[in-house]
């Protein structure tokens, strides 16, 4: 792909960052309606782990991942178990703050499609052991333009810095 993106093409990528920029922010204010609608129903939210200190794993149907959801209705059960206070993990509720950039196209941006990569990093505030840690990668996005809105068809996050010191759930990356 060329490093030139037509106008076109670059009002489809800023279209795409500004879906990402959503999600940091509806993650951070807790705002998960919001945030389960960004996500189509047969999106696929992945996690690798890592196999050895080079290599991913590749197939999340028959290896180790930190977080895998095959579609949208995986995400919404984890939403139920977050909002009943059942959650030891997210009892209470960590603090969250996210931030992107990186933002670069996979392959020239399509009308109906983008696939894009962008880095962040999510520092997050555990008020029952009074700890803060920044969690950190990289992060593959497939958007999809359904109805006129862009949405995550495709997530897919690689934690750089995976060894975990407490725990891991959907709002830390």
């Amino acid at each position: 792909m060329g490093d030139i993106l037509s106008r076109n093409e670059r009002e489809t990528l800023d279209a795409g960052i500004e879906v990402l920029y959503r999600e940091a922010v509806y993650l951070d204010e807790q705002r998960w309606d919001e945030w389960l609608a960004l996500f189509v129903p047969d999106c696929e939210y992945w996690v690798p782990s890592w196999k050895n200190e080079e290599e991913l794993t590749s197939n999340p149907q028959a290896e180790l991942s930190h977080i895998y959801y095959a579609n949208r209705a995986g995400l919404e059960d984890r939403i139920v178990r977050i909002r009943s206070r059942r959650s030891p993990a997210s009892t209470p509720m960590p603090r969250t703050a996210h931030i992107l950039s990186g933002f670069m196209p996979l392959e020239a941006p399509q009308a109906q499609r983008i696939r894009m990569r962008s880095t962040w990093v999510c520092h997050v505030f555990f008020p029952r052991m009074h700890e803060s840690h920044a969690f950190f990668g990289r992060a593959e996005h497939e958007l999809v333009q359904r109805d006129g809105n862009w949405l995550i068809a495709r997530k897919k996050t690689i934690l750089q810095n995976d060894y975990i010191p407490t725990m891991l759930d959907i709002y830390c990356i």
